[in-house]
């Protein structure tokens, strides 16, 4: 059983040493759409795979801190990165080149690693099988759940790759939300759920 959740963002970029000059030499945009396909092997006690509403917590808020941002490779010059910090409110600074492949794979990772760290209550037995990223409408990338075994497509990919100006932070719901995925990760089998989903108590069938 699969479900889709589908997401969206504005943001710009270069992406070095790609073929299109450019794409490779100039600051351009795109209005980004990010599929989340998500797999289960059985439903919830609702017979779902997973509530919808989980993923307006961490999952949409994360995806969201891209949106209306400038988002660079930690490679690119200091000049650049200082020109970059010091004139955009709104950055991103990553541990890869910022392609379409490199972003299906990093909220691939960041996805399963969210719901991996997030407290469920209904029986959910659920993974991330498949993320997609549009950069245009006519095209895509997409990640499998096999892929993030692949060093050589992870490569520099990892949750320390991402780093999310101040003021993105600011406006995030959990400005704590990268460090608690972090600190989750690296004690994982002695940790507790950092993130926590609200427990709705079932009601009663109504009586017939």
């Amino acid at each position: 059983m699969q479900i889709r959740r589908s997401f969206h963002f504005c943001a710009s970029h270069i992406v070095r040493n790609c073929t299109s000059r450019r794409c490779a030499t100039s600051i351009h945009g795109h209005n980004y759409q990010v599929e989340v396909f998500l797999k289960a092997h059985r439903l919830d006690k609702a017979g779902m795979t997973l509530d919808f509403g989980i993923f307006k917590n961490e999952i949409a808020s994360f995806i969201d801190a891209f949106d209306h941002a400038h988002h660079f490779w930690d490679k690119e010059t200091e000049g650049f990165q200082n020109f970059i910090v010091g004139t955009c409110a709104r950055y991103a600074k990553l541990s890869f080149n910022p392609s379409a492949e490199h972003y299906a794979l990093m909220f691939h990772l960041f996805i399963s690693a969210i719901l991996e760290a997030t407290e469920l209550h209904n029986n959910e037995a659920v993974s991330v099988c498949s993320v997609r990223v549009h950069e245009t409408s006519y095209g895509y990338a997409q990640s499998e759940a096999e892929d993030l075994a692949n060093p050589d497509l992870m490569g520099a990919i990892s949750l320390e790759g991402v780093v999310f100006s101040p003021e993105i932070l600011k406006d995030m719901p959990n400005p704590q939300l990268l460090e608690q995925l972090l600190a989750y990760h690296r004690a994982k089998e002695n940790a507790l759920y950092p993130l926590k989903k609200p427990f709705v108590s079932p009601q009663p069938l109504a009586q017939i």
